[in-house]
């Protein structure tokens, strides 16, 4: 005849399931996507992020200047100065970043990558996700 198993709680001497509330969770951290860009010069980054950020796209932008660019570019190699944009944003609306930069960009093929955040301070990405929220 099988053996009947009491519950583990039993066994183990443990007290059993828990009565009452169950605890909150946490509040869930949302999906921020940080935004690079490169531009020629430092004034078209600018007014991108202006433009990004006032439309509500990107919660916050950053320009460096300069920087320097080295690639290969039809064939030949290309070693030119620019600008860096860091724009953040949320994964809901990285496409609307995406495009605005697309948009505006002087490149012909603009470098534009979207990066997925692995974590950070829980009150600024909740920042982010607020300051880019559809209203």
């Amino acid at each position: 005849m099988p053996k009947t198993r009491r519950p583990r709680a039993a066994r183990a001497g443990k007290p059993g399931p828990r009565r009452g509330p169950r605890p909150r969770r946490a509040a869930r951290t949302p999906r921020v996507v940080l935004i690079l860009a490169a531009y020629p010069r430092r004034a078209a980054a600018e007014r991108a992020a202006r433009l990004l950020v006032r439309g509500r796209v990107l919660a916050c932008a950053t320009v460096t200047a300069p920087a320097r660019a080295f690639y290969f570019w039809e064939g030949r190699e290309v070693a030119e100065a620019g600008a860096l944009l860091y724009g953040k944003t949320t994964a809901a609306r990285a496409g609307d970043a995406v495009r605005g930069i697309r948009e505006n960009h002087p490149d012909r093929v603009p470098e534009i990558l979207v990066l997925s955040i692995a974590t950070g301070e829980p009150g600024y990405l909740a920042w982010v996700a607020a300051q880019v929220a559809r209203r």
